[in-house]
């Protein structure tokens, strides 16, 4: 459970916190948004397409629900450019799409930003690929992908000689979870995760959140990864994990399918403390904006348009030895899916 002082805070900058919308140019930039089809996403692919990006890229897993959201945005920012936006189709459950998007992405001119937005909030127990499904979506898609295209990020940031940017979009709820799950024995966390009696659904999307972060802080730690790095050549692709905050979005659609009276709450406590869909990609396009002074976020939590601490388990040394064991695990996985993955720094 989250302390006081955590939940304190979260209703502060709920209420009282705003970012500012952004206006930093993104002409000529080429943009991927994942689950673009509504809420955050469709309101980040529409500031990127505001802001001049040259190619904003929407995946949505049904094709005709990203074509509504690709007329919503030639609609409302008036673009005259049939060629601005396109809809391209993701499945984060299946690996085997995971791969081919990638593939056709690779084929891009240039890659400025992939904002992995795309992710699943649910109660039931599923399996995909082997794995729980919110764990497959949130987890190790997401990152199958942004190493996937982690060699054209970089390519293309050397050939423009600006920072790319891989944004992973995280949450605050990563400080409400104790992970209980790291107690699992050497090797089978991930197991552990997909076994149905082991499950903790009421807390997975919170557990997949705190994934996120450990992964994006250890990519960014290791000298052997992405923080490979120096004053005079700085790693050209800045990663972070961003939290939008608690917004208006279709994330938690499932909790409206149930009880009355669970629906009510959640709209009622919506209606007093979420934040629109468009405050929310404030942030995530904040974070993918170009520019040298973001070099110093790589690898840090973005909340509320700067750098904030996370979670003071993930400070702890305990919180370190899960951060590197979550990634070596994971690592593993990658490489299963497609050999060689986990080397594309």
């Amino acid at each position: 459970m989250p302390s006081l002082s955590v939940l304190a805070n979260f209703i502060y900058t709920q209420l009282f916190v705003k970012v500012p919308p952004p206006t930093q140019s993104f002409a000529g930039r080429t943009v991927i948004v994942t689950g673009a089809n509504v809420g955050l996403g469709l309101e980040t692919a529409r500031y990127a397409a505001k802001l001049g990006a040259a190619k904003v890229i929407l995946t949505s897993r049904r094709v005709d629900a990203g074509e509504a959201a690709k007329r919503s945005i030639y609609a409302s920012e008036k673009l005259s450019d049939p060629n601005v936006v396109e809809v391209w189709q993701l499945d984060l459950c299946s690996y085997d799409n995971v791969r081919a998007f990638a593939e056709r992405a690779s084929s891009l001119p240039r890659l400025d930003a992939l904002i992995c937005n795309a992710g699943i909030a649910t109660t039931q127990f599923k399996l995909a690929e082997g794995h729980e499904t919110t764990i497959t979506t949130n987890v190790i898609s997401t990152f199958l992908l942004a190493l996937l295209l982690l060699p054209k990020l970089r390519e293309t940031a050397h050939e423009t000689g600006q920072l790319a940017h891989l944004e992973i979009v995280s949450s605050l709820v990563h400080f409400f979870t104790d992970f209980p799950e790291r107690d699992a024995r050497p090797g089978q966390l991930f197991a552990d995760l997909s076994d149905e009696k082991k499950a903790r659904m009421d807390d997975r999307y919170n557990v997949s959140k705190l994934l996120e972060v450990f992964v994006v802080r250890q990519l960014a730690a290791d000298p052997e990864l992405m923080g490979a790095r120096s004053n005079t050549s700085p790693y050209p692709v800045v990663m972070t994990a961003v939290n939008p905050g608690f917004c208006d979005s279709a994330l938690r659609r499932e909790f409206y399918d149930g009880p009355k009276i669970t629906k009510f709450a959640m709209k009622a406590f919506e209606w007093t403390m979420a934040r629109s869909s468009e405050e929310g990609a404030r942030n995530l396009v904040l974070a993918a904006a170009a520019g040298k002074a973001d070099q110093s976020w790589h690898g840090q939590y973005i909340s509320d348009g700067k750098v904030k601490p996370v979670s003071k388990f993930v400070q702890s040394e305990a919180g370190k030895k899960q951060q590197k064991r979550v990634w070596e695990e994971l690592s593993v996985i990658l490489e299963k899916i497609q050999p060689g993955v986990t080397k594309n720094f």
